[in-house]
């Protein structure tokens, strides 16, 4: 089974599940998302978009009107396709950690989502995520996604690194490969035992190399569409593997036994 472990709600929907098929790919992991380039038809409406981007990595996301309705966009595609997509549910940042404990207990272990996440805590804040971490630890120890790529910084990284050892219990992937900070992503998992690199948007193919033979059984295949493509993101991987278990396991295997599927 082949399993994007990294994706955005899209505009239509029929658009993503139409690159999903194009790539071969089986299942997805479907995170929320308060903007949407793929509507985006020339350079001002992308600028748009992405303005609302940057706010949210940059903690400005405004009210909560635009975390309602990503959720419930999120809710209406995995209802209208529960056999492609695998939903993960995101977590305000900041609450206190009973509201936050509470959010989690209700709102992804008790509707059954699959992990937490895509979190996006602002730069230099990752310290942030460690309620979430110890409110999944008190539900088996669901997945917890977090952003990595920019504004994601070096001790961001570094930060999630002692969180994930002071909840050694919780799987903490770090999307595309930690941006720019790849090599410090990597020494990480490395040094690591539950933290998962996830491959999306990497700009250079020689870390995605590098990533899958340092920690072979903790890099996962993930194309952050619509800002990545499931055909390139693929592709990526099988130029980094030769065919076989260990690119089998990168496509989809270590996800799989992750989420129990």
């Amino acid at each position: 089974m082949i399993i994007d472990a990294h994706s955005h709600v899209h505009d239509p929907v029929e658009s993503h599940l139409a690159l999903l098929d194009e790539a071969g790919v089986d299942k997805a992991v479907l995170f929320a998302t308060r903007p949407h380039p793929e509507r985006a038809v020339d350079l001002a409406s992308l600028r748009r978009e992405m303005g609302v981007l940057a706010k949210a990595m940059g903690g400005r996301a405004g009210e909560s009107d635009g975390y309602e309705a990503a959720w419930r966009e999120l809710d209406e595609a995995l209802a209208a396709h529960p056999d492609r997509f695998i939903g993960f549910r995101s977590v305000r940042l900041g609450p206190g950690d009973e509201e936050i404990a509470s959010v989690v207990e209700r709102d992804v272990a008790g509707r059954g989502y699959r992990g937490i996440g895509e979190l996006t805590p602002p730069p230099g804040q990752a310290a942030l995520i460690e309620p979430v971490l110890r409110a999944a630890a008190d539900h088996g120890g669901l997945p917890v996604v977090v952003h990595g790529a920019a504004p994601t910084t070096g001790d961001d990284l570094a930060t999630l690194g002692g969180l994930a050892r002071r909840y050694p219990a919780v799987p903490l992937v770090i999307s595309q490969l930690g941006g720019v900070h790849w090599l410090n992503a990597i020494e990480l998992a490395k040094a690591t035992p539950n933290v998962f690199l996830e491959l999306s948007t990497a700009n250079i193919v020689f870390s995605v190399r590098l990533a899958i033979s340092e920690v072979p059984d903790r890099t996962i295949f993930g194309s952050d569409a619509p800002y990545g493509d499931p055909v390139l993101a693929r592709l990526t991987v099988e130029r980094a593997t030769g065919s076989g278990e260990l690119r089998e396991r990168v496509l989809g295997g270590t996800l799989a036994e992750l989420l129990g599927l």
